[in-house]
């Protein structure tokens, strides 16, 4: 008798998958279905998949893991850029060569850390709670430190806090209580403008409602959080179109923007990659302490992906603060120093990556257990 909305996300599934079986249904499309999945979820979902198959009934798995593709999947056709590349039988190759042929290149998705000591203290949330439009408590008196050259991870089932937390250290949504600082400065009731100007980067979950105007050209863009500012407006506040343009060239030559018509490129022509490659440099240029990524990946090919984590690291290699937020538990796993848990609006841990597994994250955003910390 539970309402949909009130029972977990595999719940939901195996429900879609009951409607489609009484349905009668004899071939079966699920649509990355283990995104906001849990470990043990996408294990129990990819055995009822499996079973299925078993069956007799005929499965179309859409999905960019490859290694769940290893797992369950007969045969594997590869696209890029919409185009059918090749039709694989999966026994008879290997995650590398997928990868491959779907970006036209060799990828790796090894990074290289440098050690830091973690003793400069960059951010602090204290206590931090916010409370929804229809007045439900989403963050939970949070409290937690990240420090120069750390990336910390907020890992979590979709829902539970963590864009939230993100947003509202980035004052794009009102807090209810606690504290926000930035080094000694308290940011806690300052307007955006005025934490971006402080030191606060943020590429966040929807790069096309909240990361770019997608009518504007790929240079305007690229000026949004600096073009009040000399000298990209002169002492009577009318743009400067040649510094803009030198800003412009200058960015998508660093990170290698992709476009069609350079500067003057509408964003909205423009792939998925490339426009987050576009927010990752305007953020970047900024020269932030701290940079927050939310779902950074999402939607992106794997050298996308690979271009994107390689960023990330570099940054932390370089001193900055990186606040990371995503579903990908591969993607937290790979890049964090210190993982945080959400479950429910609260913090189920805050411990170092390397002490944690995957399963054990999972658990922990399962609500299985909890640590005081």
């Amino acid at each position: 008798r539970d309402r949909i909305e009130d029972v977990p996300v595999s719940t939901r599934q195996r429900v879609e998958i009951l409607k489609m079986l009484y349905r009668d249904a004899e071939i079966l499309i699920f649509d990355e279905p283990t995104a906001v999945l849990t470990p043990q979820e996408i294990e129990s979902l990819l055995t009822i998949i499996k079973n299925l198959q078993e069956s007799g009934k005929t499965i179309i798995l859409i999905t960019h893991k490859l290694d769940e593709i290893k797992k369950i999947a007969d045969r594997c056709a590869i696209l890029c850029k919409g185009k059918l590349v090749d039709v694989l039988n999966v026994a008879d190759t290997s995650v590398k060569h997928m990868s491959a042929l779907m970006v036209g290149r060799e990828v790796s998705f090894t990074v290289k850390k440098q050690e830091h000591d973690f003793t400069e203290e960059v951010l602090r949330v204290e206590n931090l709670s916010v409370v929804s439009q229809d007045h439900v408590t989403v963050v939970d008196s949070v409290s937690f430190r990240v420090h120069k050259g750390e990336i910390l991870a907020i890992a979590g089932v979709s829902g539970n806090g963590q864009v939230e937390i993100a947003d509202a250290i980035a004052g794009l949504i009102p807090i209810k209580d606690g504290r926000i600082l930035l080094g000694e400065t308290d940011v806690t009731n300052l307007p955006v403008r005025n934490r971006i100007e402080a030191g606060i980067g943020y590429i966040p979950e929807d790069r096309h409602s909240v990361g770019l105007i997608l009518d504007f050209s790929l240079k305007e863009n690229l000026c949004l959080k600096q073009y009040y500012l000399e000298p990209f407006s002169n002492k009577r506040g009318i743009l400067q179109e040649q510094v803009m343009l030198e800003l412009g060239k200058t960015l998508i030559e660093a990170f290698d923007i992709r476009t069609s018509k350079g500067n003057d490129t509408i964003v909205r022509s423009m792939s998925g990659g490339n426009q987050q490659k576009a927010i990752i440099a305007r953020e970047i240029h900024l020269n932030s302490k701290l940079i927050m990524f939310v779902q950074p990946t999402r939607g992106l090919d794997v050298g996308a992906i690979e271009s994107i984590h390689t960023r990330i690291n570099t940054l932390r290699n370089e001193g900055k603060a990186i606040l990371l937020v995503s579903l990908e538990l591969d993607e937290v796993m790979q890049l964090a120093d210190t993982i945080l848990v959400m479950y429910n609006g609260k913090v189920q841990t805050i411990r170092k990556a390397s002490e944690l597994t995957k399963l054990e994250v999972g658990e922990y955003m399962m609500g299985v257990h909890v640590e005081n910390n």
